[in-house]
């Protein structure tokens, strides 16, 4: 049980020895950035929680063996239709919620991005939380547990996850993927092992940014241009890039004070994107003020 997931090993010791006595509560929040396994954990928990095995996590029982094919009918996960989980996906939720279990002796339901309730959901949610059937358990998962009623938080149990350590990530990435990653992309990951996997497809194009940042000072503007044309057929994760570039400027700003003027470029590039300028025109001004800076 949680053998597969880094990090928060707090956390997962608690819910083991709560299946292990058998002490597990009505309701859960799970809080924490995106990216450092909270789904994964709930969703391990829950397959423990239905477990009809005394030791529990069998993986052989009815319950273990339904719920690896995602067909336990005592198990469901609620996500935001959109950008928002509406009051209507909670009262269909509500209805599952008086129903017994099928298979197992307890129902688990988890609302992933559960932050993103509308308040009249949560309103509705409330109830179930006052008074919930005794075989449920609720897990919230969020990032932002101010976005949650005082009313919502009162009855839950709140477990606040923490990143992933850079050394834990650094090396999950190098046994299974074999990346030797840059302190500067570590840095980019900020503790979440889903941000790293999902940028190991871009290892290369990082680490040409990174060269081409590093080469400032001796490069011509056609050359810093060619070395990172990158920035100009990455739209849909240019922002991800800016950062990365503003990691590396900062680096070097506490060697060299004329690489803080770069960073501010960097800031007035993104903010120009974010309010759709001429996606281009944005790269090539920043390209360029960034050389003049420097060079």
């Amino acid at each position: 049980m949680f053998q597969n997931i880094l990090g928060n090993s707090k956390i997962k010791d608690l819910l083991k020895e709560t299946i292990r006595n058998d002490k597990i509560s009505h309701s859960y929040m799970f809080i924490g950035k995106s990216g450092i396994g909270k789904k994964m954990i709930a969703e391990e928990f829950a397959k423990a929680i239905l477990c009809l095995s005394d030791d529990k996590y069998c993986n052989n029982c009815k319950s273990c063996i339904e719920f690896d094919g995602k067909n336990n009918p005592d198990f469901s996960i609620i996500e935001p239709d959109g950008n928002i989980i509406k009051i209507d996906q909670i009262r269909e939720m509500q209805k599952g919620v008086q129903e017994k279990p099928i298979i197992s002796n307890r129902k688990v339901y988890i609302i992933n991005n559960a932050d993103k309730m509308k308040r009249e959901a949560q309103n509705a949610l409330l109830k179930t939380l006052e008074e919930p059937p005794e075989f449920v358990t609720i897990i919230l998962i969020g990032e932002n547990e101010n976005e949650f009623l005082t009313t919502i938080k009162s009855r839950c149990m709140i477990l606040h996850f923490m990143p992933i350590s850079n050394d834990e990530i650094e090396d999950f990435l190098n046994r299974n993927y074999g990346m030797n990653v840059t302190s500067n992309m570590l840095e980019v990951f900020q503790g979440s092992i889903g941000k790293a996997i999902e940028l190991k497809s871009k290892e290369e194009e990082y680490l040409k940014i990174e060269q081409a940042i590093n080469s400032l000072e001796s490069e011509n503007l056609i050359d810093l241009i060619n070395n990172l044309d990158i920035l100009y057929i990455s739209k849909d994760e240019i922002l991800d890039m800016l950062d990365y570039i503003n990691i590396i400027l900062l680096r070097k700003s506490r060697e060299n004070v004329k690489y803080t003027g770069c960073i501010k470029i960097v800031e007035n590039t993104k903010r120009r994107i974010t309010q759709n300028a001429n996606y281009d025109m944005s790269i090539d001004n920043m390209l360029f003020n960034i050389w003049e800076e420097v060079v």
